[in-house]
C-alpha cells in the first residue's frame, strides 16, 4: 500500500486539501483538480510548459514535489482570466498571436506575468533574458516578445 500524505494549499484563490503520494509532482497534483494548462514536456524542467506560481514565484511543475506546497498559494493559468475575460497578458497573447500549436503558451504566460509585476516596463532584452527557460518549438519568439510589451502598455 502506498502511503500517502495529507496536504492543505490555496489553488487559485480557493482552499483545498488532498491527500497525495509523496513522489508526485506538481503537474500530477493539478491534474486531479482538472487543471491542464501546465503541461509536462521535458520532464527536467528545461522547457517551461510545466511553470505554476507557487507564493507568487515560477516554479517548474514537473521537478516540484507535490507535499511541497503544503501551506502554500498556487496560480495556475486558469486562474489569470476575471469573469470569463482574459487577462491583458493573455489578450496581448491573442492580439498579437503569439502562439501556434499552444502547448507552451501557459508556460510563457506565467513567466510574463512573474516578470511584468517585477518589472511593469522591460525592455526587449529583460524579456528575452526572463523568459530564455520557456521553449517554444513553434518559434514564436518574437510575437511572444511583442505580447509582453504590449501587455506592460495596458
Amino acid at each position: 500500500m502506498m502511503s500517502t500524505r495529507l496536504i492543505n494549499f490555496t489553488l487559485n484563490g480557493e482552499s483545498v486539501s488532498t491527500a497525495i503520494e509523496p513522489h508526485r509532482n506538481l503537474v500530477e497534483l493539478l491534474q486531479r483538480f482538472d487543471l491542464f494548462g501546465a503541461r509536462e514536456s521535458c520532464g527536467q524542467g528545461l522547457c517551461g510548459c510545466c511553470t505554476v506560481l507557487v507564493d507568487g514565484k515560477a516554479v517548474s511543475g514537473c521537478l516540484y514535489f507535490a507535499v511541497w506546497v503544503d501551506g502554500k498559494d498556487i496560480t495556475t493559468i486558469e486562474a489569470l482570466d476575471a469573469d470569463g475575460q482574459l487577462s491583458p497578458l493573455q489578450q496581448a497573447f491573442v492580439d498579437t498571436a503569439a502562439f501556434q500549436c499552444g502547448y507552451c503558451t501557459p508556460g510563457f504566460i506565467l513567466m510574463a506575468q512573474q516578470l511584468l509585476e517585477e518589472n511593469p516596463n522591460p525592455s526587449d532584452d529583460d524579456i528575452r533574458h526572463y523568459l530564455s527557460g520557456n521553449l517554444c518549438r513553434c518559434g514564436t519568439y518574437p510575437e511572444v516578445i511583442e505580447a509582453v510589451k504590449a501587455a506592460a502598455k495596458r
